[in-house]
């Protein structure tokens, strides 16, 4: 099981992929929206800002999220360190239910490119 350390580090590692993005992906990640990252197996939600093409102002609470983000993901530690490493494709992890992705139909058609 993932630890919170490792969680908040592929966190950290995705925001940097982000920023780092060019065409396409980079357009996809220049929404400005709420984000929020639920760990279910260690009951714990990250909370942030998808700005600028980068997740900005991260922080992490017990427990569910206390507001409804604009984007909504959820699954366990080790998929979330999976997926930022290249080790889980997201199409077939949230497929299988393994990763929940909520947002609106607007923003769910930009993602796409970045997942």
């Amino acid at each position: 099981m993932a630890t919170l350390d490792q969680c908040r580090a592929a966190l950290d590692r995705l925001a940097q992929n982000l920023s780092s993005a060019d065409g396409n992906v980079r357009s996809a990640a220049a929404l400005d929206r709420s984000l929020s990252c639920r760990i279910t197996d260690l009951d714990v939600t990250f909370v942030g800002r998808l700005a600028d093409g980068t997740i900005q102002n991260v922080t992490s609470i017990p427990g569910p999220p206390p507001r409804k983000a604009e984007i909504r993901l959820s699954m366990a530690g080790d998929d979330l360190v999976a997926l930022v490493d290249g080790q889980l494709n997201f199409a077939m992890a949230w497929g299988s239910g393994r990763v929940k992705l909520e947002a609106g139909l607007r923003d769910l058609l930009r993602l796409r490119t970045l997942l």
